[in-house]
């Protein structure tokens, strides 16, 4: 393990360690008195931001034991699945990088070895330490793009800053999506609250799951679902289903130049929200499983809510994510040139409070 402490401008930088073991993971961490921010060096994930106040990691843990991507292997590790999606459950944690799609790979993509959610959350990532911030860079051969991340931390704030570089000599459609992933014990039914700058929004528009609830292709408006039962589900508070499964599209508010959404505990009086410029993310995915989902390596033990907020509104396959082009007048995925860069930048933050912030503001 390496650690690393330093001074800036006289102040104590956040301490970083390279080359550390989270939950039998390689890994990397940065942390101060508040937060311990751990990443994984395989698939990228931020697997924990750990209040230290609280003592709660507001993220998901999958009950399963990951490996690393590299390790997997189809005909040995079945307890992941047969699907595409198998290789990115081995080693899933957190907060994961869906890049360059969002969903399921064709058949054909699938056969030539892409992941479901892509490259960015199985590659591995050379993690360096500096003036106290961890930089995670990754080479995406099957997608052709190179991506570098940049971790920040101040006080209860997380500065990151990501760029996708087009390795290719030829403009190309790209997802891009943050793909935020809370659990328990922050995840409780029935308990745990959300705000977001949400307009305009649509249930998923084919059967998303066994446990189904909500009326499939169905516009509304943030925070009321309809349910195929009959009336509004408030999405604002976290389901008490015995089980369900759901999964919606939002499109955030174009009157603000920022976008957030935020989900507190009362169990632990914690709040965790992220604040990103909406012109980089337009769109935010509110993904429901609890309990649902039976087949390894859920196994009816899965309770997750994801909040994932990217160029696209719905996970799904490259082909249609171009046939799709617009929602609600705006772009569902982005462009990006040959041989250029993109660049975009967002923050991660908790907070101890008594109830739930009813909005978030740019904190840097």
């Amino acid at each position: 393990m390496i650690t690393q402490l330093s001074m800036h401008n006289g102040a104590a930088l956040p301490e970083t360690k390279l080359d550390i073991r989270y939950r039998d993971r390689r890994a990397a961490r940065i942390e101060n008195s508040a937060l311990r921010v751990t990443v994984l060096q395989e698939g990228g994930h931020i697997a924990e931001i750990f209040d230290k106040g609280a003592s709660v990691n507001p993220l998901w843990t999958p009950h399963w034991a990951s490996i690393e991507p590299s390790a997997y292997d189809r005909h040995t590790h079945v307890q992941f699945g047969s699907g595409s999606d198998a290789r990115l459950l081995a080693g899933i944690m957190g907060h994961n990088l869906c890049l360059d799609i969002f969903g399921g790979p064709s058949d054909e993509e699938a056969a030539a070895g892409v992941s479901a959610h892509g490259d960015g959350s199985v590659a591995l990532y050379e993690v360096d330490a500096s003036e106290g911030a961890l930089v995670a860079r990754a080479h995406l051969p099957t997608a052709q793009l190179a991506l570098e991340r940049r971790i920040e931390l101040r006080d209860r704030t997380l500065g990151i800053r990501e760029r996708v570089e087009n390795l290719a000599a030829f403009d190309r459609p790209i997802a891009w999506t943050q793909h935020v992933t809370l659990g328990p014990p922050f995840l409780q039914k029935g308990v745990t609250e959300f705000r977001a700058s949400a307009t305009r929004s649509k249930v998923f528009e084919g059967e998303f799951g066994a446990d189904d609830y909500l009326q499939p292709a169905t516009e509304f408006e943030w925070p009321f679902a309809p349910a195929t039962a009959g009336g509004p589900v408030d999405l604002r508070r976290f389901t008490d289903a015995p089980a369900s499964t759901a999964y919606t599209a939002h499109l955030m508010n174009p009157a603000r130049a920022t976008a957030f959404f935020v989900a507190f505990s009362p169990a632990t009086n914690v709040a965790i929200g992220y604040v990103w410029k909406r012109s980089d993310f337009p769109w935010l995915g509110i993904w429901e499983e609890n309990f649902s989902r039976t087949h390894t390596p859920w196994n009816g033990r899965g309770l997750t809510r994801g909040m994932e907020f990217g160029v696209s509104p719905f996970p799904e396959s490259r082909r249609r994510m171009v046939e799709r082009a617009r929602m609600f007048e705006t772009p569902t995925f982005r462009w990006l040139p040959a041989r250029a860069c993109l660049d975009v930048e967002y923050c991660a933050l908790t907070r101890m409070v008594d109830a739930i912030p009813e909005s978030l503001e740019w904190p840097l």
